[in-house]
């Protein structure tokens, strides 16, 4: 099983070993044979950041390579962004359910408001979290 994620990218800008990379996301409606007929398909446009400086010698902009990375980060990615703040908002609702001797409305409310501080957290923590994902440089030859 092969444990990478691959992107086709174009180098945008090189500043010693930071190469910033222009990647297109697509949707999975994007590969559709009736794409052209349908406006539910969307592409975005992202800059990864990579700090590669074997590789960023080798790269020209306007060159096209690979951007790779592995499936764990992906996985840490979800975890963070989707699994951590279900939990969070889970036993936020518990709790709040039991202090309020079960009133739905305040705890759902409650519950909700407990997820700002926890992306509040991630956003200063960004920086940090950034470290943890690294992503290289494959050159592609044409």
């Amino acid at each position: 099983m092969n444990n990478n994620i691959k992107h086709i990218g174009i180098v945008e800008s090189i500043d010693g070993p930071h190469v910033r990379v222009k990647i297109l996301q697509s949707s999975a409606c994007s590969s559709c044979s009736v794409k052209g007929h349908c406006n539910i398909s969307e592409t975005k446009e992202k800059i990864i950041d990579i700090f590669d400086g074997e590789k960023a010698g080798c790269c020209t902009i306007g060159q096209q390579v690979m951007v790779c990375g592995t499936t764990s980060m992906g996985m840490k990615a979800v975890f963070l962004a989707f699994v951590l703040p279900f939990l969070v908002l889970l036993a936020a609702l518990f709790v709040t359910m039991r202090v309020t001797d079960g009133d739905e409305a305040i705890s759902a409310l409650v519950s909700l408001c407990t997820l700002i501080p926890y992306y509040i957290l991630i956003y200063l923590f960004r920086n940090k979290i950034s470290r943890t994902f690294s992503f290289t440089l494959e050159t592609i030859n044409n």
